[in-house]
């Protein structure tokens, strides 16, 4: 009995440290199914790259919340001229960024004037075109001048591509990203993971994580024994394919299906014939068979659209009926278009799993109207390369991520070659009318333009299917910004 006893104390002892021990836990393995091209929000367009340092390593002057509320970053408040064209930043003050250099009005200067400068290279240069000046008062105030009110302006001041960085580390921030954030880069294992340890001078609340890694991991193939094995344990978008009942069905996970800002479309480059026909255009939307697309791209969990605007939005119309899938109307349309044989052309699919399964679909629903895609799979960087920035493609798939992006539409260089003066009269109209009703309404118009033009295709609202370990708290359900946000996430004790 004595011995016995032992062994019951021994195990016992062992149970509860084993207990405490997970209960202290402090680190987190997440997964991503894509690799940045860099770690700089503010020099590149990917996903990818906000996904991982947004909120954790870099911090704007405003930040989007959870729910898309606009929410104090390092402006602790702000107030608004009566015109709406001035407003005046007060700072935080006691900020560092990673390298111990302080934070203040300047670096918010640099920062935007950097953005909004001729050669710029930031991908989202639009968001800072109506500033007219930034002044830095005094360390802790910054006064931004507008050309004209901007209803927008202080979303778009919580954007990844606003972040504010030091002038002394701006250029370096691609391999080695300095922000201000409750966490510090430690590591990039190019092809693998990349690494940030808790910043112990946060001027914040502190984060409860010390470390958190983030792993590269593509497909579903990949991901699944990394949830089953506890290697990853929390993938905020995660390509479990066909294994999702299975992760649904066991109790050691979490899964969260949630929205996104991610309308996925079927790109056409609009300069490039046939493209450059109407009809042809929307022969191609009367083809497609969104239910199936999302059936099969994304386990039927896609939201169908109409237009370039998500669902979730209160400005939302429905215009999935403007094109329902007529394979005959499409043929006719090709006729009246000269092109009743149809035609061949290249589709260059990015890695994520909806653009390469939705690609499959895509080509066989054009094959049943004459047109015939060759399929051009494409790592992301050959990608952007490629298709974003050399427009050098005839059709793509791929999620526009960021929110409110409707305007993509009007930018005369974007890689859809599209353009449309009423449509741009409507942009910029929206652009300096703070009214919401009005907002609305414009919003309203704009939709119903690009829906009869269908200068792409409009497949589905990409979901956000998060798994994670069923203690682990604190992580987003929905997706208003393309972010993995990790400041308040915590495992359970």
């Amino acid at each position: 009995m004595k011995i016995l006893s032992s062994v019951l104390v021994a195990s016992a002892i062992a149970l509860a440290s084993g207990t405490a021990a997970f209960a202290a836990r402090t680190d987190l393995v997440v997964g991503v199914v894509l690799e940045p091209p860099h770690l700089d929000p503010t020099a590149g367009a990917a996903a990818a790259i906000d996904e991982i340092v947004y909120a954790n390593i870099f911090e704007g002057l405003t930040r989007i919340g959870p729910s898309g509320e606009v929410l104090p970053a390092l402006a602790e408040s702000w107030e608004i001229s009566d015109d709406g064209k001035v407003y005046t930043f007060k700072l935080r003050t006691g900020v560092k960024f990673h390298d111990g250099s302080g934070f203040d009005a300047e670096d918010v200067k640099f920062s935007l004037d950097r953005a909004r400068a001729e050669d710029s290279t930031n991908a989202q240069k639009i968001l800072f075109a109506a500033i007219d000046d930034v002044e830095a008062v005094d360390p802790a105030t910054v006064k931004v001048t507008l050309k004209h009110p901007q209803g927008s302006f202080l979303y778009n001041m919580g954007w990844g591509d606003a972040v504010i960085v030091a002038p002394e580390s701006a250029d370096g921030n691609k391999e080695k990203p300095i922000g201000t954030g409750p966490f510090t880069f430690q590591n990039w294992a190019k092809g693998s993971s990349v690494t940030m340890v808790k910043n112990p001078d946060y001027w914040g609340e502190p984060v409860a994580l010390e470390k958190a890694e983030f792993r590269i991991v593509p497909d579903a193939a990949a991901a699944i024994p990394a949830l089953l094995s506890g290697d990853v344990q929390a993938f905020p978008n995660a390509p479990v394919g066909d294994a999702l009942p299975q992760i649904q069905s066991d109790p050691r996970f979490k899964v969260v299906v949630g929205s996104t800002e991610g309308e996925t479309v079927l790109s056409m480059n609009n300069e490039k014939p046939p493209f450059d026909n109407l009809k042809v255009r929307q022969a191609i939307s009367y083809a497609l068979d969104r239910q199936a697309i999302i059936d099969g791209a994304t386990a039927g969990l896609g939201t169908p659209i109409g237009s370039h605007f998500s669902p979730a939005n209160a400005a939302y119309v429905d215009l999935t009926a403007t094109y329902p899938h007529d394979v005959e109307k499409a043929k006719a349309l090709l006729k009246e278009a000269g092109l009743e044989n149809g035609f061949s052309a290249t589709i260059k699919l990015p890695p994520p799993p909806y653009a390469r399964q939705g690609g499959e679909i895509v080509a066989s629903e054009l094959r049943q109207v004459g047109i015939n895609l060759e399929i051009i799979p494409l790592e992301w960087a050959d990608w952007l390369k490629q298709v974003f920035t050399d427009k050098d493609y005839d059709m793509s798939i791929v999620s526009h991520t960021e929110p409110n992006d409707i305007d993509i539409y009007s930018r005369p260089d974007y890689y859809f070659n599209y353009q449309n003066p009423e449509f741009n009269k409507v942009i910029e109209e929206l652009n300096v009318t703070s009214d919401e009703a009005k907002r609305k309404e414009l919003y309203g118009q704009a939709q119903k333009i690009l829906a009869a033009d269908a200068p792409v295709g409009f497949l589905f609202q990409l979901p956000k299917i998060g798994v994670w370990d069923a203690k682990l708290e604190g992580m987003w359900e929905n997706a208003p910004i393309q972010a993995t946000d990790l400041t308040k996430v915590k495992w359970a004790e």
